[in-house]
C-alpha cells in the first residue's frame, strides 16, 4: 500500500472503483482489463497495482459497495416502519432489489473465480457486507414476523439468498437470446426484477 492519507487511499479506491462500474455498464467482466479500467482514472495504470492486485480484486469491491447500498435500503424499512403485514414485506424488499440490478448482475458472475484471486482481508471485507444483508433480512423477519420460528427465518434466508443469484439472467435477455429461445421453441414468459423477486418473497412467506 503506498505511502499517504487515508482519505487521499480512499480517494484513489473509490475511483478505480467507480471506472470499473463504469465499464461495466457496457462491458462483460471478461472484456474488462486493469489497462481499461486505468484509462478511466486520473493516474496511471500502474498505480492501481498500489491498491488492487488483480480485477477480481476492483470486482469484490464494487461487489462489497452493491452489498452496502443494498443494506442501506433494508435498514430504511425497519427504521422507517413500525408495521408491515406479510405483503408490504414483500413488495418492500422486491423494490429494493429492483433498484439493485448491478448487484444481481454480479451474482450471477462465477464468484467462486473472483474470491479465489482476490486478498483475505479484501474478501472479508466483503463478507461482512454480505453478512449484514443476511442480518438485515432477518431483522425485517423478526421485527414484522415475530410469529415466525427461528427455523423458518432461517429457511427464510437460505432459500431466497441462492434465489437471487439466478435473478439478473431471467431479467436481462438479450435479443439474440431471445431468438434463440424463440427457435428453440420455448415458450418463456419475461418478467421484471420486481415481479420475480416479489413472486418468490410471497411463496416464502406464505401468501
Amino acid at each position: 500500500m503506498p505511502k499517504g492519507s487515508p482519505e487521499r487511499t480512499a480517494a484513489r479506491k473509490d475511483e478505480i472503483i467507480s471506472a470499473c462500474e463504469k465499464l461495466y455498464q457496457t462491458m462483460s467482466f471478461k472484456d474488462i482489463t486493469l489497462k481499461e479500467i486505468g484509462k478511466v482514472t486520473s493516474f496511471s495504470r500502474p498505480t492501481i497495482y498500489n491498491y488492487f492486485e488483480t480485477k477480481e480484486e476492483i470486482f469484490l469491491a464494487l461487489y462489497e459497495l452493491e452489498y452496502q447500498r443494498w443494506n442501506e435500503d433494508l435498514e430504511k424499512i425497519i427504521s422507517e416502519n413500525e408495521k408491515l403485514s406479510r405483503d408490504e414485506i414483500a413488495q418492500k424488499i422486491a423494490h429494493s432489489l429492483e433498484k439493485r440490478a448491478q448487484l444481481l448482475k454480479l451474482l450471477s458472475m462465477n464468484n467462486f473465480d473472483m474470491e479465489e484471486n482476490s486478498r483475505q482481508e479484501l474478501l472479508a471485507s466483503f463478507k461482512k457486507a454480505y453478512g449484514t444483508s443476511m442480518d438485515n433480512v432477518r431483522r425485517i423477519l423478526d421485527k414484522f414476523c415475530p410469529e415466525m420460528k427461528k427455523e423458518e427465518k432461517q429457511t427464510f434466508i437460505y432459500i431466497f439468498f441462492p434465489f437471487m443469484f439466478g435473478i439478473y439472467p431471467y431479467t436481462a435477455v438479450t435479443d439474440k437470446q431471445k431468438t434463440a429461445m424463440s427457435e428453440a421453441d420455448v415458450n418463456y414468459t419475461y418478467q421484471s426484477i420486481y415481479e420475480i423477486a416479489y413472486n418468490c418473497l410471497k411463496k416464502l412467506l406464505s401468501i
